[in-house]
């Protein structure tokens, strides 16, 4: 005698009944292509930041979106994010970088010569090994005349974009200092004329507490020196 065919599950010991089949969460798959948004415009912004030298993260989050078709208000990446992907830029483009950042110092060490009167220090990327090509040099120059660089470029047939620049001094004391740009050998060159108690107290970065990381001309060669 046959026996009769049992739908699967039916008559079974209790205990025993199958599970239903696991199937992909939504908000799992929503998470998954949120990241995934995040991690490339992290690394269009990065891209743009080398490449047309946009330095505001914000900016280049928003250029970055619009190209990339996103909103960039859910998918926004971090500041973080942002220089992990410049990291990985860098490191995959490590020759161009290299030689980037040897012609950059070169040509600040030309310029600190030329300026030596003014004491200039080297700042920002270019000192930090994160400049990218459009990213100026940067100098502290130094005088309590805050005329005395323009008659200095003016003796010497140098034409100049003059600017201001708003600094911490310290905690409780903004100025607004002289900045004059012109180009050398293919680089600008920002100088910010600074007055010459500032020589002794660094300004203070942006954002923090910190004085700002100065180098020498004599320094900037020693980093010229090392492999």
């Amino acid at each position: 005698m046959s026996r009769r065919g049992r739908w699967p599950g039916r008559d079974r010991p209790a205990g025993r009944q199958s599970e239903p089949r696991a199937i992909g969460h939504p908000s799992g798959n929503s998470d998954r292509r949120q990241r995934e948004a995040r991690r490339l415009l992290a690394v269009e912004t990065a891209r743009l930041i080398v490449e047309s030298g946009i330095a505001d993260h914000g900016l280049a989050r928003r250029k970055a979106a619009d190209r990339l078709g996103l909103d960039h208000r859910p998918n926004q990446p971090s500041d973080a994010e942002i220089e992990a992907a410049l990291d990985e830029h860098r490191r995959l483009f490590q020759h161009d970088h290299a030689h980037r950042q040897r012609h950059k110092r070169q040509v600040a060490a030309t310029v600190m010569q030329n300026l030596a009167p003014f004491r200039p220090r080297l700042v920002g990327e270019v000192l930090d090994g994160q400049a990218e090509p459009h990213t100026p040099i940067r100098l502290h120059v130094f005088s309590d005349d805050a005329d005395a660089l323009v008659h200095f470029l003016l003796d010497h047939g140098i034409p100049f974009d003059p600017r201001s620049r708003r600094i911490r001094a310290d905690r409780e004391r903004p100025i607004e200092c002289p900045c004059l740009s012109f180009s050398v050998s293919g680089e600008e060159v920002q100088c910010l004329v600074l007055p010459e108690a500032l020589l002794r107290q660094p300004p203070l970065e942006p954002g923090t507490d910190r004085p700002i990381r100065r180098a020498d001309r004599a320094q900037v060669l020693d980093l010229l020196r090392s492999p």
